[in-house]
């Protein structure tokens, strides 16, 4: 048996999720991922297949009033600024996709901050 790496073991997590995890047109499906040095967040209708709102920390209007990608402030921010973007479309519900990460740290940040915002997940 080979041993698996922590990005092989994560994607196995996210694929055992993402069967019953699904996002509709009703309430599409906020997924996460985060890098080492940057998180990204999208609000995704898996039915139509299309990404229905954006946010990340590698954005040029994100760099000019943060200095790092890469940690919990950075995810507050990207949480507040999927929220607005959603918002703006007329999104209210998601279901939350956490990408196989643990619910802690910058993934539990990101999707407080989103709550805050004003989804309801």
């Amino acid at each position: 048996m080979a041993v698996k790496g922590k990005e092989e073991k994560r994607v196995r997590r996210h694929l055992r999720v993402r069967k019953k995890v699904v996002g509709t047109p009703e309430r599409p499906r906020l997924c996460v991922f985060r890098s080492l040095n940057h998180i990204y967040a999208q609000v995704v209708d898996d039915t139509a297949r299309v990404t229905l709102a954006f946010a990340s920390s590698n954005e040029p209007a994100f760099r000019e009033t943060h200095k790092s990608g890469g940690n919990i402030a950075a995810a507050q921010a990207v949480g507040k600024m999927i929220a607005q973007r959603a918002l703006d479309k007329g999104i209210k519900q998601v279901v939350f996709d956490r990408g196989g990460y643990l619910y802690h740290g910058r993934v539990k940040a990101l999707a407080d901050a989103a709550r805050e915002g004003g989804l309801d997940f």
